[in-house]
């Protein structure tokens, strides 16, 4: 794994962190190599039951690196390349929205650009009620990418999700969380705890419904109503099969609350 990355799994809880943190976590190619495959492996282990991302300092993640920007201006480029090997990168976004596990974006600090763009990929969120949230690409004359466009539109709605990218005006975390942007802020120095107990309650579902829970989700934000109906059928099939379902159903005769071992 890259230097850029820091990869710690305890307790069913991976959390990956961004570690750049004297350039705010800016990526780096090897940082973004480095996330495809972590985020892929921990989608096909068992033993994890959530997935955690944030960044190291006071920071989530600045995005892309401006200064690199600046230094390849003008550059003689194969725009067909470029765009393919940009292709491939954003499909980090796609795993963090697919896998068949909660995901978690914990935002200490700025999170612009693409790095916003990651945070609104995982299936939830927690903020610093000072994190600064934001699309940033319009100052820096870009369009943007990995996934933002999609995702806050679907949070936010077409017309606060175009006032923010056209503006790229800065959300405090409160006021991220007040209009839904994410799901709960708290003061900076309550964050780590109220961070850890989150990811806990996410890790102590019965993962692999939530993964099946997650899928129908996914598919209604674009599928049809008979779409939704066919998929939660089959899912909720499954389901009835797992240890989770089963010891959960004998733990409600026997009026104890279950314990879920995500199987």
């Amino acid at each position: 794994m890259s230097e850029d990355l820091i990869e710690v799994i305890e307790d069913g809880i991976a959390t990956v962190t961004m570690n750049r943190p004297e350039a705010r976590n800016a990526f780096t190619a090897e940082m973004m190599a480095g996330l495809s495959e972590s985020f892929t492996r921990l989608a096909a282990d068992s033993s994890v039951r959530v997935v955690v991302l944030t960044g190291a300092g006071d920071a989530f993640c600045a995005g892309g690196d401006v200064k690199s920007f600046a230094a390849n201006a003008g550059a003689n480029v194969n725009l067909d390349e470029r765009m393919q090997d940009l292709r491939s990168r954003v499909e980090v976004s796609r795993l963090l929205h697919e896998m068949p596990k909660p995901t978690l974006a914990v935002i200490p600090g700025p999170a612009a650009g693409a790095g916003f763009s990651l945070a609104m990929a995982c299936d939830m969120r927690i903020a610093a009620d000072t994190a600064k949230l934001t699309t940033a690409f319009s100052k820096v004359g870009l369009s943007g990418d990995f996934g933002g466009s999609y995702f806050l539109t679907k949070l936010l709605g077409a017309s606060k999700a175009r006032e923010l990218y056209f503006s790229a005006d800065v959300v405090l975390g409160k006021d991220a969380a007040a209009m839904g942007m994410v799901n709960k802020s708290v003061p900076a120095e309550e964050l780590p705890v109220a961070a850890a107990a989150m990811a806990k309650q996410l890790a102590s579902l019965p993962t692999v419904a939530i993964g099946y829970m997650k899928k129908n989700l996914n598919v209604a934000l674009e599928g049809s109503l008979s779409d939704v109906l066919d998929w939660e059928s089959n899912n909720m099939v499954r389901a009835f099969e797992t240890e989770d379902h089963q010891s959960a159903a004998k733990a409600f005769v026997e009026k104890r609350a279950p314990v879920f071992n995500g199987r």
